[in-house]
């Protein structure tokens, strides 16, 4: 199983020399994956649902992996995630190309449809609506990135007699959460699923990610569903082999939360998959 690191474009280690440090570092321990996280905005004061105080920084995703790709040429880079309902999608997808480009193929798009009102409110989005925009934008920019004439008519989103280049070859799609929406926006729509969780939570929402496959159509080009899973808790070697008996593919360790210093974090937890 693979393992992977979020969250160094949070906190203290958005440090552009850090960046460079620790990216150098993780791809040499032999991590396969570099993702990060995304708020625009945070509400202040504080509230209940907020994943952190409004004054913590929070670098946007897609700038900073554009900065971690230079320093590397074999770590995967990816958006654990990008809130798309928040996004304008041809934007977006225009982002998404170029990184891919300029990676040299090694950029995966992880989107959520978002949770936080504030935030979704702050931007112009509609709680209620988060869900159905996540669909028509991830239908939308695929059009624009596969179609040989790009076109598209929904309810958000409608273009006709445009184009884009460079068109992305190598990119891939992870849809993010564990509601009934997000599992079946997997299925049909991306090729993996980044979920967050105890193994015993990975366990049930693997199951219910299973029963949507039932009850969900799955375009033959996406191929087999990738599980990508943030681990909650303490890990040791034994709790990484009941991640990996479950199915998953790569667990995603977050270094900046986990006690200790980051150097250490990293080299021990990396050794666990030896």
């Amino acid at each position: 199983m693979d393992m992977g690191v979020q969250g160094f474009n949070t906190k203290s280690t958005i440090d552009p020399d850090e960046t460079a440090r620790l990216a150098t570092l993780v791809e040499r321990l032999g991590y396969r994956s570099w993702w990060t996280s995304e708020h625009v905005v945070l509400p202040s004061p504080r509230s209940d649902a907020s994943p952190a105080d409004p004054t913590e920084p929070i670098l946007d995703p897609l700038v900073h992996l554009s900065y971690v790709a230079a320093f590397t040429s074999t770590l995967e880079l990816g958006t654990g995630v990008i809130i798309l309902p928040q996004r304008n999608p041809l934007v977006l997808a225009k982002q998404a190309a170029s990184l891919s480009l300029l990676s040299r193929g090694r950029f995966t798009l992880g989107v959520g449809a978002g949770y936080l009102e504030p935030e979704l409110t702050a931007l112009g989005v509609p709680l209620a609506d988060r869900g159905t925009r996540t669909d028509e934008y991830l239908d939308a920019m695929a059009a624009l990135w596969h179609s040989p004439q790009p076109s598209f008519t929904g309810k958000y989103v409608q273009f006709s007699n445009v184009d884009a280049h460079p068109r992305p070859t190598t990119l891939r799609v992870v849809v993010g959460g564990h509601s009934k929406g997000a599992l079946r926006r997997a299925v049909s729509r991306a090729h993996g699923w980044f979920g967050i969780g105890t193994v015993a939570e990975t366990k049930d929402n693997l199951a219910r990610l299973a029963e949507a496959a039932h009850t969900t159509a799955r375009p033959e080009h996406l191929g087999k569903l990738a599980i990508h899973v943030a681990p909650s808790g303490p890990l040791d070697a034994a709790t990484v082999r009941r991640y990996e008996d479950l199915g998953v593919d790569e667990l995603i360790i977050h270094p900046p939360m986990l006690p200790g210093p980051v150097d250490e974090v990293l080299e021990q937890h990396i050794a666990l998959t030896a």
